[in-house]
């Protein structure tokens, strides 16, 4: 029957969920929504998605873009779109027809957050939307002698006023304008504003919830899986051989902004299909998202390790050898095995390591000695080594890895590991396997 709550399924995604709700708590998110998103009729869930962040005490910046909504007004008095190096030369009408559309869309939006139906999201909530000129431009100006007339560039942001508005629990809704100091008005790009404003704050999170579904894992081919994760410097490369486009549906329009926030100090950008409903939450509230989020690696490498990391592996490995949480390893095993392990390191230490051995008839392969430094531990970094072991697993051809454990049996099963009968082991790792000590087997399949 529609509208049942399963206690069987809601609780333990509740409770899946929680820790995310309590790591986010207080954080600063500066999300930015193209005008394709209202365009194609998505506002009213995406307002109540972000009052549900909202009640969950995340502080929200709301940047709109009205691209689509300009170029409709511009239409309607017979007038053609212009771009040049990837960005709108706004003349006289199109300033017009911008501020017409901003108008539109402030007010839509700020309709949205004021709807209180019973049995929606909305219900009970009281949504405060702060705007104002938060905002200083400059202009473009002439560039390869293209003259960009009234399109500007943020100048400035005014943080610390819209620090004061969400400390008070209002969001902060910015449109694409700015004023310089003359009271002249320009024409701004929202991915522009939203990654200023991002750096100006310092926040936590740049969020784009827009037209593309993320970046694809293999560059070249746009049908291949999304990337979940991609390191600031892979994002470079990538940019590096791009050209500069108008057209938001070029996945390297967006990234070139997250790349840019992370390199400012923005420690988490993200690209958010809005064409899945609830996109918004899935991103913020699942382990692995739904998107892309580019993250800045610089003091931190997740890499595969080699002979001169063995000292370190064993001082990182001994304190859980000596508790019985890990089986003992002789540094000659490790030295042996070295190339199978990958490692987190910062700053020149190791505080993160995991062994893959592969048993290729079997088509899978056991994930061993994952380890975490114990100052560390609550921070990601033992799911970001399972999904490296999870990606160097599955580029070998193989349909699963298995773990044994005596104590970390929840932590895996959380991240989609089964329990399965010691029998179920390939015949040589079953040679090995210690009874007296009854380790668990927990298998994950990729299929």
């Amino acid at each position: 029957m529609s509208g049942l709550v399963f206690p069987h399924t809601f609780v333990p995604w509740f409770r899946s969920v929680a820790p995310y709700i309590h790591a986010y708590r207080g954080e600063t998110f500066v999300v930015g929504m193209p005008g394709e998103l209202v365009a194609a009729g998505k506002l009213n869930n995406f307002v109540q998605d972000l009052a549900i962040l909202h009640a969950m005490g995340i502080k929200i910046v709301l940047v709109h873009g009205f691209r689509p909504q300009v170029n409709e007004q511009l239409a309607a008095k017979g007038q053609v779109p212009r771009y040049s190096h990837g960005r709108r030369i706004t003349d006289a009408v199109a300033l017009d027809c911008a501020q017409e559309a901003a108008g539109q869309l402030r007010f839509e939006i700020e309709a949205a957050f004021s709807q209180g139906l019973p049995n929606t999201p909305m219900a009970n909530a009281t949504v405060r939307v702060v705007s104002g000129n938060f905002l200083t431009a400059r202009p473009v100006g002439i560039v390869d002698g293209v003259d960009f007339q009234h399109s500007g560039l943020v100048r400035k942001v005014d943080g610390a006023a819209i620090q004061r508005a969400i400390d008070i629990g209002a969001i902060v809704l910015l449109s694409p304008f700015g004023f310089s100091p003359t009271g002249e008005a320009f024409n701004l790009s929202m991915e522009d504003v939203a990654t200023s404003a991002a750096i100006a704050l310092q926040a936590d999170k740049l969020l784009f919830v827009c037209e593309v579904p993320g970046v694809p894992e293999n560059p070249n081919d746009p049908e291949s899986p999304i990337d979940t994760e991609l390191a600031l410097a892979d994002a470079d490369r990538m940019l590096a051989t791009a050209t500069p486009t108008p057209e938001p549906t070029d996945v390297t329009f967006y990234l070139r902004h997250c790349a840019e926030a992370c390199r400012a100090g923005v420690e988490r950008s993200h690209i958010i299909p809005f064409s899945v409903d609830g996109a918004l939450l899935q991103e913020v509230y699942t382990h692995d998202g739904i998107g892309t989020m580019v993250v800045d690696e610089k003091l931190e490498s997740l890499r595969e390790a080699s002979a001169d990391d063995v000292a370190g592996i064993i001082q990182l490995i001994e304190p859980f050898e000596r508790d019985g949480t890990l089986v003992k390893r002789s540094r000659t095993e490790i030295e042996r095995d070295a190339e199978l392990y990958t490692v987190i390191e910062h700053d020149g230490v190791i505080f993160g390591c995991a062994a893959l051995y592969p048993y290729v008839e079997a088509r899978t392969a056991e994930m061993a000695a994952l380890t975490v430094s114990a100052e560390v531990q609550g921070q990601g970094d033992g799911d970001r080594l399972l999904k490296r072991i999870e990606q160097r697993a599955k580029a070998m051809g193989l349909d699963s890895i298995f773990v044994l454990t005596t104590r970390t049996m929840h932590w895996f099963i959380k991240r989609g590991f089964q329990q399965v009968d010691p029998e179920w082991l390939p015949e040589e790792r079953k040679r090995k396997y210690n009874w007296d000590r009854r380790s668990l087997v927990l298998v994950k399949r990729f299929n």
